[in-house]
């Protein structure tokens, strides 16, 4: 089932009023699609309102909108070497705010106070209910969903300073969408980056250092992870520089695609 979270557009008796709902239709044919519209949150069964917008009605929005964004570094071997890293003997988490969160097609926001700016494709999971201490084997009943995530980074900030809060946190810097896949086997999906047209980034998730049941339960160990929470799962190699005027579109299997134009923060 794939799960959005949508605005209506003008022209409609509900216009401009923000609803979670049900995808339905051909994601390869955007005009086959057609929005469910939730009663209340998506977490338990979900409960049709019975009203029903065709895509090109609606205006996708960050499938959710979390509490708290854990993000894992070097999570593949090949991205941690191209930046001159080891992998950490433990996985290295950092959190991203959710003033970071954007949806599909909202703009990234180059910050003033970088000079490269970097993409990083990833898959995002989504939790589904209050959890800590969360054993390996259990993890799968505490996971709502998954979906496209950008970790966009100010590279240089990053080196220079050494943390990564403003580096990785700063507003627009976690595109989330387009909508979260409830049903979906994350154990080997393919993942892509392009940048106004052009391969950037390719990998599987078969290819990361630690697995999505050992990231949860690593996290967990140590904090309470809510319903709506996102974890970002690493990325693979080929990160590289945005520009103002760039188009950037992160993609994985069974899920859709995830395009974001960036321009200059003003």
């Amino acid at each position: 089932m794939r799960i959005a979270r949508f605005s209506v557009r003008e022209g409609s008796p509900a216009a401009g009023s923000v609803s979670f709902g049900v995808v339905e239709g051909d994601a390869a044919q955007p005009d086959s699609l057609v929005v469910h519209a939730l009663a209340g949150h998506p977490f338990g069964p979900p409960q049709l309102t019975g009203e029903s917008y065709r895509m090109q009605d609606v205006r996708l929005l960050a499938p959710m909108l979390p509490n708290k964004i854990v993000a894992v570094g070097r999570n593949y071997a090949a991205h941690a070497a191209e930046l001159g890293n080891e992998v950490p003997d433990v996985p290295l988490t950092f959190f991203k705010p959710s003033t970071a969160v954007v949806g599909p097609t909202e703009a990234i926001a180059y910050p003033p106070f970088s000079s490269d700016v970097q993409h990083e494709a990833e898959l995002a999971v989504v939790i589904g209910r209050m959890c800590r201490e969360v054993p390996v084997d259990r993890v799968p009943e505490v996971i709502f969903g998954y979906t496209c995530a950008n970790d966009v980074t100010a590279r240089d900030v990053q080196q220079r300073e050494g943390q990564w809060a403003r580096a990785k946190g700063f507003d627009t810097s976690c595109p989330l969408g387009p909508w979260i896949e409830t049903e979906l086997d994350p154990s080997d999906l393919a993942i892509t980056c392009t940048v106004n047209g052009e391969l950037r980034q390719t990998g599987r998730t078969s290819l990361m250092v630690r697995s999505i049941p050992e990231l949860i339960a690593h996290i967990s160990e140590a904090m309470t992870l809510l319903p709506g929470d996102v974890v970002l799962t690493g990325t693979p190699a080929g990160v590289g520089p945005l520009a103002v005027g760039d188009e950037v579109a992160v993609s994985v299997e069974g899920i859709g695609t995830l395009a974001n134009k960036v321009i200059k923060r003003g």
